[in-house]
């Protein structure tokens, strides 16, 4: 059964034949291994250029900030995981990724289609200001939450914004999506009631944005740098186990609040 409209699959990633390996039109082991950094390289692939150099900083910069991030749900999932299958290191990673939505590390693609749009909104005529609160008040209308924004242990400011913004700065990147994001930052408190700041979730897009890195991919900058994160926790994880932990302790803390059958718990 034909589904979609196109009936030969196509790619301008890769191909290969007895002697050459061809990557987005250049030479494996000629031109790109020994050459290029894994980050430049990421970059290549998913756009088919190469990275300026303020994109490479900014971008490598975006893969450090996120990479780890304690014993979030994600990791603790994939450390669990691996307890309970040590010869499945990649079921175990993927037990991780899976965790990647709208709350743990697939805000920064919402974040940075919120600052498109803020973006166009301007480019139709309003001011930075007006399009920011425009868009904030329209977030609170549907009871929305606001991507980036607010952190439940960084209140005042996530240390890796400045920092990341800093980078940016430094690397000669266009600021345009960092300003919008300031922007909304100082639209929330008056129209939400909260003061709430930006998180690493709005910076990452905020200053990838504003060197060329398209916005339908930024949920793969956090999956990406989180993978590495979480290469390494397994691998402490084999020599320091804690999984089994972790289930513990969820478990002697979990409080059962379903009805039960007569006389369960009673001494027999």
């Amino acid at each position: 059964m034909k589904i979609g409209k196109s009936t030969v699959p196509r790619t301008a990633i890769c191909t290969s034949d007895e002697h050459t390996i061809v990557v987005r039109g250049q030479d494996l082991c000629r031109e790109l291994i020994g050459h290029l950094s894994f980050t430049d390289y990421f970059f290549l692939l998913l756009t088919g250029r190469r990275p300026d150099a303020a994109c490479s900083t900014v971008l490598d910069a975006t893969l450090v900030a996120i990479a780890e991030h304690g014993l979030v749900p994600s990791v603790q999932a994939s450390r669990m995981t691996f307890a309970a299958a040590p010869d499945a290191l990649q079921g175990a990673v993927a037990a991780g990724i899976l965790g990647c939505g709208s709350v743990i590390l697939g805000a920064s693609e919402t974040a940075g289609r919120l600052f498109i749009d803020v973006a166009a909104r301007v480019d139709a005529g309003a001011t930075l200001p007006q399009a920011a609160a425009a868009a904030i008040a329209e977030l609170k209308a549907a009871r929305a939450a606001i991507p980036g924004y607010g952190h439940p242990l960084h209140k005042e400011r996530d240390p890796r914004v400045d920092r990341l913004i800093d980078v940016a700065t430094q690397a000669g990147a266009d600021l345009r999506y960092v300003r919008i994001a300031q922007a909304l930052e100082e639209a929330i408190p008056a129209i939400v009631g909260k003061d709430l700041r930006m998180n690493v979730s709005a910076a990452i897009p905020a200053v990838l944005l504003g060197v060329g890195f398209p916005v339908a991919s930024l949920r793969g900058v956090p999956i990406l740098a989180r993978t590495a994160g979480l290469i390494a926790h397994l691998a402490e994880e084999a020599e320091t186990p804690s999984g089994f932990a972790l289930s513990y302790q969820a478990t002697r803390e979990l409080q059962y609040e379903g009805t039960v059958p007569a006389g369960f718990g009673e001494a027999r």
